[in-house]
C-alpha cells in the first residue's frame, strides 16, 4: 500500500517560515510513529506569479486534485499590489478552491486555557471556547455572475451577484450537521433572510435537510445578529453553518475570540475521491504577515494545527491529531509564546524556529 501524499504550497510571507516547522513534525511523525508520507513542493500565489507569471501554474493543479491533501501556507503581499486582479496572489488560491470543488471550509475557534487572558474579552467569556464555522467556499458573491466594473450614465458601478443554488446549500449543510453529531448535536445556521432572496433560499434549504438529522438541534439566526452575539456570549454557539461572505466575515471575529489568527487553523474539504478521503486543502487563518516576514518572529501553530486537521480529517488518524494538539497545548500552558501570543512584558518571546522545537519536544514527551 502506497503512503498517503501530500503536496506543500508554501507561497508567499511567512508562509515558507511557518511551514518549514510543519515539515519538521511530519518527519517527526514519519520517524517516530511509523506514519510516513510521499510529500512534494510546490509555487502558489507571488512565488508562483514570479516563476511562471500566474498565481497558480495548471501542473501544480494537476498535482493538487491527485493527491490526498494540500497543505497551503500564505499568498500575496505588497509587492503584488499592483498587478492586474486576474493575476493577484489571492487568484491562486480561489483557483484551487474552485476547482477541487473544497465546499466546505471548517474553522475551529477554540481559547485554550492558557492564552484564555489574551483575549480582548473578559476571560469568563471565551475560556473553554469551541465553536466550529462551516463556511460555504467555492459560491456566493465571491463567484457569483455578473461581475466586474463598468461605466454606467457617466459613472462606474461595481457589480458582485451573490447566488446560490438548492444542491450547493444542501452539501454544505449536511457537512454542517455530520460534524455536529460529532460534537455537540448543535447547529446555528445564519443568513439574511430578512432582506436577501438567497437567504430566504438558505434557511429554506437548511431547515430541509435537518429533517434527516433530527437527533441535532437547529437554530437560525440573521449574520449581523450572529456577529453581535459572537462577542456577546460565543459560547452559546457549537456549530455555526453560514455562506461565503458572512463566513468570511464572521470566522475572523471569531478567530479574534481566542487572541491571536496566528493560533487558528482551517480545513476546506470537497467530495470524496476514489479512496474514500475528501478532497482537502488546509491552512492557517493568518495571512501572509509581509511586516514580519523573514525575521524569526511568526507563530506557526496555526499552521501546525492545520496540519493536526489533515491528520483528523484526510488521514484517519484521530488519535495523532489529538497527540499534536495535545503538545501544542503543553507548550502553551508552559509559558512559551511567540510575539503574537505576549500578553504581557518580562517574557522573552521565542522564535518560529523554537517554538517548533518546542512543539516537537513535547511530542517526544508523549510516546
Amino acid at each position: 500500500m502506497s503512503n498517503p501524499s501530500i503536496l506543500i504550497l508554501p507561497g508567499d510571507g511567512i508562509g515558507p517560515e511557518v511551514m518549514s516547522e510543519v515539515k519538521k513534525i511530519i518527519t517527526w511523525f514519519g520517524d517516530k510513529r511509523d506514519l510516513t508520507f510521499d510529500v512534494s513542493e510546490d509555487l502558489v500565489g507571488g512565488a508562483a506569479h514570479d516563476a511562471h507569471g500566474v498565481p497558480l501554474h495548471d501542473d501544480t493543479m494537476a498535482k493538487a486534485q491527485e493527491v490526498d491533501a494540500v497543505l497551503l501556507g500564505a499568498v500575496g503581499g505588497p509587492a503584488y499590489d499592483d498587478l492586474d486582479f486576474s493575476v493577484k496572489p489571492e487568484r491562486g488560491l480561489l483557483r484551487l478552491r474552485k476547482e477541487m470543488d473544497l465546499f466546505s471550509n471548517l474553522r475551529p475557534a477554540q481559547c485554550f486555557d492558557a492564552l484564555a487572558d489574551f483575549s480582548s474579552l473578559k476571560k469568563d467569556i471565551v475560556a473553554g471556547l469551541d465553536i466550529m464555522i462551516v463556511r460555504e467556499l467555492t459560491s456566493g458573491v465571491y463567484f457569483g455572475e455578473p461581475r466586474g466594473i463598468s461605466e454606467q450614465n457617466g459613472e462606474r458601478v461595481g457589480i458582485n451577484t451573490q447566488r446560490y443554488t438548492e444542491s450547493e446549500i444542501r452539501r454544505v449543510a449536511i457537512s454542517a450537521f455530520e460534524l455536529a453529531k460529532r460534537r455537540n448535536n448543535r447547529v446555528c445556521s445564519m443568513e439574511k433572510a430578512n432582506v436577501m432572496e438567497s437567504g430566504i433560499l438558505w434557511r429554506d434549504v437548511v431547515t430541509e435537510v435537518h429533517k434527516d438529522y433530527p437527533e441535532v438541534e437547529l437554530s437560525h439566526m440573521y449574520a449581523d445578529n450572529g456577529a453581535m452575539q459572537l462577542v456577546r456570549a460565543p459560547k452559546q454557539f457549537d456549530v455555526i453553518l453560514t455562506d461565503n461572505l458572512f463566513g468570511d466575515i464572521l470566522s475572523d471575529c471569531a478567530a479574534m475570540l481566542t487572541g491571536s489568527l496566528g493560533m487558528l487553523p482551517s480545513a476546506s474539504l470537497g467530495a470524496p475521491m476514489e479512496n474514500g478521503r475528501p478532497k482537502a486543502m488546509y491552512e492557517p487563518v493568518h495571512g501572509s504577515a509581509p511586516d514580519i516576514t523573514g525575521q524569526g518572529k511568526a507563530n506557526p501553530i496555526a499552521c501546525i494545527l492545520s496540519f493536526a486537521m489533515a491528520l483528523r480529517y484526510s488521514f484517519d488518524q484521530g488519535v495523532e491529531a489529538d497527540r499534536l494538539e495535545a503538545a501544542v497545548e503543553k507548550v502553551l500552558a508552559d509559558g512559551v509564546r511567540t510575539g503574537d501570543l505576549l500578553a504581557g512584558e518580562g517574557v522573552t518571546p521565542v522564535s518560529t524556529t523554537e517554538m517548533g522545537a518546542a512543539i516537537i519536544a513535547a511530542l517526544d514527551a508523549s510516546v
